[in-house]
């Protein structure tokens, strides 16, 4: 039996009494460095080697500092998973609360964001500090499904005590990674937790198929919006003369003419209009175009610098009443995006400080009250989906080689009207 090896459907045949003592022998051996009766599962063996050599000790708690409320809810905002929240819920949370456990979504950080299920083992899980905004890495609680799952990016399954931390080994949990289709980046865990009692060995396939449904979303809201980049493009293609792609921020290709079609364009990390030097097109003018970029591929022997190739010019039309608009042009060309009261209103603060504001300061502008950065972030988020190309952030910008054009109206009075934005009203008394 020395030479056996726990597995979760051995375990779920067993007697729970008998396979809940099994489990922490196992581990008082094991931790003891003593040879157990039954070795630990490779994935928990290899865990409990990181946590004795970070150190951690196995009869600490699991609190932890929790976000605040504030940084939560930015959080929640900016993160792709709250696209999916509707499937997730959908898919898991009934399940976890009629069998007596919980849903929890955690962002790539380990930090929980949101919980779902049956009610007393939510308020259960308080005395364990999973709770929004609570850290459930292996450095702040040891072996646990969340952690792992982070710690080696594949689904793990953590029961009773094969948690590091004595506090854990009343509960059980499974978790997924789910991650974003278009460049497979983590986005965070999906897990569900309960008591040790309610162990079932197929959780982890349960949570795994909601993870692969989320991530089908987002595979299909990513092609939408391919798709809406390429009605743009079609046209702005059509006046390139030679070698030219129209990729979205990731790369992705949406319309092409003079080149062999390729489904994506590596793109460097640090990637912005200019010129640029891309392995499998050469060098490349770059400009931006409504959530991407069009590529123009750069004839040897072309004449031109870096500035005319990368010129463009942004005009901000505040000069009508109520139709507010931002124009993006360049050498290929030039398209128009209607603007919403509040993005207008952010926009024209940025016109006047070409130097950029940061959250606060965009806050004090908008709404005259600094601590409104979880609502200016959200905005400028919004903003930033359709011209990152010519925004910069940290702080909030027009780019450096952006040709910046303000169209007031012309009375004064009559600048965005129904705008009680301090900075505006400043604006349009002089």
């Amino acid at each position: 039996m020395k030479d056996t090896r726990l597995d979760m459907r051995r375990l779920a045949a067993m007697d729970s009494a008998r396979a809940t003592r099994l489990l922490h022998r196992v581990r008082e051996e094991t931790l003891a460095g003593r040879t157990p009766p039954v070795a630990p599962r490779p994935v928990i063996d290899a865990s409990w080697r990181r946590m004795a050599r970070l150190g951690l000790d196995p009869d600490r708690g699991t609190s932890s500092v929790l976000l605040h409320r504030d940084e939560l809810e930015e959080r929640r905002r900016t993160t792709l998973l709250s696209e999916v929240m509707g499937t997730l819920t959908r898919g898991l949370a009934g399940i976890a609360d009629a069998s007596f456990q919980i849903m929890v979504v955690t962002d790539e950080q380990g930090r929980v964001l949101w919980r779902h299920g049956n009610a007393g083992v939510l308020r259960r899980a308080n005395g364990i500090c999973l709770e929004e905004g609570a850290a459930w890495t292996e450095h702040t609680t040891g072996t646990n499904a969340v952690g792992t799952a982070l710690a080696l990016g594949r689904a793990v399954q953590v029961h009773s005590a094969e948690h590091y931390l004595h506090t854990l080994h009343s509960w059980t949990c499974a978790a997924v990674p789910v991650r974003d289709p278009r460049d497979r980046r983590l986005l965070g865990i999906l897990d569900v937790s309960g008591p040790a009692s309610t162990f079932h060995p197929a959780m982890p396939a349960l949570v795994g198929s909601v993870a692969q449904l989320a991530e089908a979303e987002l595979r299909e809201r990513h092609r939408r919006s391919v798709e809406r980049l390429r009605a743009v493009a079609a046209p702005v293609l059509c006046r390139v003369g030679g070698r030219a792609v129209a990729v979205d921020a990731y790369g992705w290709t949406a319309a092409v003419t003079g080149l062999a079609p390729v489904d994506r364009v590596p793109l460097p990390k640090s990637f912005g209009a200019g010129r640029v030097w891309l392995p499998s097109l050469g060098v490349c003018a770059v400009e931006p175009l409504p959530g991407g970029w069009l590529l123009r591929v750069e004839e040897e022997g072309r004449s031109g610098g870096p500035d005319a190739e990368g010129a463009h010019r942004v005009v901000l039309d505040l000069s009508r009443p109520r139709d507010w608009t931002v124009t993006v042009s360049g050498p290929a060309g030039g398209w128009r995006q209607e603007l919403s009261p509040r993005h207008a209103e952010l926009l024209y603060v940025l016109a006047l400080h070409r130097d950029g504001r940061t959250a606060a300061e965009l806050a004090e502008g908008v709404f005259g009250d600094r601590t409104r950065t979880v609502t200016v972030r959200a905005e400028m988020s919004r903003v930033r989906r359709t011209l990152s190309g010519v925004l910069a952030h940290r702080p909030y910008r027009f780019r450096e080689e952006v040709v910046v054009e303000v169209l007031r109206p012309e009375s004064p009075a009559d600048l965005l009207p129904h705008s009680t934005a301090p900075a505006v009203r400043a604006g349009g008394a002089g």
